[in-house]
């Protein structure tokens, strides 16, 4: 059963990498940036690099590489907190909307591939399967 689970998420994996491909590549964007622009579009209560760090596990560097790289495209924005004077807030650019909307597109597309012949039962009851798992490991990481 685990060993099929690194199987099954190894191909999950390669089904999202196919599905973003034509997005970066139309819009000569790296994975990691196309990630952030729709991380920050698609949860606009975070807007910090370090929430994206935190958030999405990348490496901080990488983040840090990337969200420069979008600020020099026109893309985001950086502001620094009015509370906070260390602390720089993202904010997503005009010039990002049609790339987020074919990053959308592409996840949309992503889950229809990924859930096709799925019943709204199945569905539901998988997300809920997959919430188990997340509290069993926060409750794991919180224990050690």
């Amino acid at each position: 059963m685990i060993s099929q689970f690194w199987t099954y998420q190894a191909h999950i994996k390669s089904l999202y990498t196919d599905c973003m491909e034509p997005v970066c590549k139309k819009y000569c964007l790296t994975r990691m940036e196309l990630d952030i622009l729709l991380f920050l579009a698609n949860n606009p209560q975070f807007t910090t690099a370090s929430e994206i760090v935190e958030i999405r596990h990348l490496t901080k560097s990488h983040v840090s590489l990337a969200v420069n790289t979008l600020v020099e495209k026109g893309c985001l924005t950086k502001r620094k907190s009015a509370h906070n004077r260390k602390t720089i807030h993202l904010e997503l650019c005009p010039a990002a909307n049609n790339m987020i909307r074919d990053g959308q597109d592409a996840q949309k597309f992503f889950g229809s591939v990924l859930f096709r012949d799925f019943t709204a039962d199945e569905y539901e009851q998988i997300a809920s399967l997959f919430e188990r798992m997340y509290q069993n490991i926060k409750n794991y990481q919180e224990e050690s």
